[in-house]
């Protein structure tokens, strides 16, 4: 174990601070695709939860693999691959995401959109409807995958929170009816996880902010059977590294 840990350190140094497209750094693991604008991208902390989401993974002997165009983060994440693309809306996502899911094939989908939609003022009352297209598009390319459909995070004054409030209360059925058609879609309360004084800008988290979101879908993922396959055992997880570095 002492040297898998060593070698995945030394092999994610070689990664610290990259960014740019997915390099696909596949460790033949569960696939999931971490999808959104910004927030998914980690702006302000590059990697955003998707540091802490893996980091917990790991921990817990989950072997999966991040999906996604696009590539960034510290060295304390090793899989840098990701669908975050900040500024992006729900339509923009939507016009690309068929694409992606047939190009990645993700067993998990951890969404998190909308938040442009309420900064740009674009349409926000029919986004809703715009993310229930979105996650069927998701759900007709691949049918088989959980797809986790966060609430947003607050933003960090009234009258824009207020927007995202009336967004988030529209979320759940949508959810629901989702599930009510046999797809496996799954609501997410992220709002409640993050505070206002984890917004530095008033929009993006910080790292105290984001760990926090990594430890909900965490917690969101584990709760659904499949979506992160099943942890390895000691003795996997040693045969493992032997495999992928060899003897020291």
């Amino acid at each position: 174990m002492k040297r898998f840990l060593a070698a995945a350190a030394a092999l994610a140094i070689a990664f610290a601070g990259l960014t740019g497209v997915a390099r696909a750094e596949s460790n033949g693991g569960v696939r999931i695709m971490p999808l959104g604008d910004s927030i998914t991208y980690g702006t302000g902390v590059p990697g955003g939860y998707r540091i802490g989401l893996w980091q917990r993974l790991a921990a817990g002997r989950y072997t999966n693999d991040f999906v996604g165009s696009q590539f960034n983060g510290p060295s304390s994440l090793w899989d840098h691959d990701h669908e975050g693309h900040p500024g992006w809306r729900i339509d923009q996502i939507d016009a690309n995401v068929t694409g992606w899911m047939r190009t990645y094939n993700p067993r998990s989908v951890l969404l998190h959109i909308g938040t442009n939609d309420v900064l740009q003022n674009y349409n926000v009352a029919s986004a809703p409807g715009r993310l229930s297209t979105l996650i069927d598009h998701i759900t007709s390319a691949a049918p088989n995958a959980d797809v986790f459909v966060a609430q947003l995070i607050p933003l960090g004054w009234e009258s824009g929170d207020a927007a995202v409030r009336t967004f988030n209360n529209a979320v759940p059925g949508i959810v629901q009816s989702k599930v009510n058609a046999g797809k496996h879609v799954h609501l997410v309360n992220m709002h409640s996880a993050v505070s206002a004084a984890d917004l530095p800008d008033g929009v993006h988290p910080n790292a105290a902010g984001y760990d926090k979101m990594a430890a909900v879908w965490y917690n969101a993922l584990r709760s659904v059977p499949g979506s992160i396959g099943n942890p390895r055992s000691a003795v996997a997880t040693e045969a493992l590294a032997a495999a992928t570095f060899g003897a020291a």
